[in-house]
């Protein structure tokens, strides 16, 4: 499958990187922590086929630049907010998966004239539940190891063997996608952002962020939510939460999945998105729904 070609734009001085690809309805595609855009590889062609989809790399990732400074949800939001500015985006499908989830959610709660719909693959934000891993790269003391745990070299070989599988069609994309947030931080600058950006959300005992307590306010805005029963990265249970807490709102638990359904099951995926997109009218695009729904709770 072909891969879309990285554009790039300048926002505030700093070079931001995203893929885009096809015409209509815009869809804004945002990948989890130590991802980048690449991540979407596999449904971007399909879903590009009906919609305008944009993937961006967010600054601290990818190819986008790494910056000293703010890499908290509110400024990663802010940070897509001008982007879509900048693209001539009015309106978008927001998507995001693991801390990408948590930036769409806090992009729908800051700026909901933004987002026709809300689709929340494997997202943080949800709970305090996650992954080990993260907990203990979040500890006092870890960026010091990290050149230790993911030395440049290592991360080198195992991108020639992931690319050379790929292309002979052999592919793990659980594995794959792990394997990518591996060796992004086998350089200086991607781990500074990577431990900027994740202590403002894990702490060692599990995620400090939690949108639980004001989900009621995307029950005037379709939400999809999509979620592997074999997430082991952030548990399934947060999706259940999740779609309780909205009113309205669609869960999808997908089978023998992981932590990465687009990629592990991308026809699936695809299936899922284009049908809630083509039975959903986007949400309202003023702020009063929001003025109501806070009002409502206030009693």
């Amino acid at each position: 499958m072909a891969e879309i070609p990285l554009s790039h734009v300048k926002i505030h001085g700093h070079d931001v990187r995203y893929r885009r690809a096809g015409t209509g309805e815009s869809i804004v595609l945002i990948h989890g922590l130590a991802g980048s855009s690449l991540t979407w590889r596999e449904v971007m062609p399909t879903l590009a086929e009906k919609y305008d989809v944009i993937a961006p790399d967010l600054l601290g990732h990818g190819e986008s630049a790494k910056p000293m400074g703010d890499y908290s949800l509110g400024a990663m939001a802010s940070g897509l907010r001008d982007l879509l500015a900048i693209l001539d985006v009015e309106r978008a499908t927001i998507v995001g998966q693991s801390f990408g989830g948590g930036v769409a959610m806090q992009l729908a709660y800051q700026h909901p004239e933004l987002c026709n719909r809300l689709v929340l693959v494997g997202s943080g934000g949800l709970g305090r539940e996650v992954s080990w891993i993260l907990r203990l790269c979040s500890l006092p003391g870890a960026e010091q190891l990290m050149p230790l745990v993911f030395p440049r070299p290592v991360a080198g070989i195992g991108n020639a063997i992931g690319g050379f599988l790929h292309d002979r069609g052999m592919r793990a994309p659980l594995v794959g996608e792990m394997w990518r947030a591996y060796s992004s931080l086998a350089g200086a600058e991607n781990r500074k952002a990577f431990v900027r950006t994740m202590r403002g959300v894990i702490e060692p005992s599990g995620q400090t962020v939690s949108a639980l307590d004001r989900l009621y306010l995307a029950g005037n805005l379709p939400t999809l939510i999509v979620w592997g029963d074999r997430d082991a990265i952030i548990p399934v249970e947060h999706a259940h939460a999740a779609h309780e807490a909205i009113p309205g709102s669609r869960l999808e638990i997908l089978e023998g999945v992981g932590h990465f359904p687009h990629a592990e099951a991308p026809d699936r995926f695809t299936e899922v998105m284009c049908d809630f997109m083509a039975t959903t009218e986007a949400g309202p695009s003023t702020h009063l729904g929001l003025r109501d729904a806070l009002v409502a709770a206030a009693g």
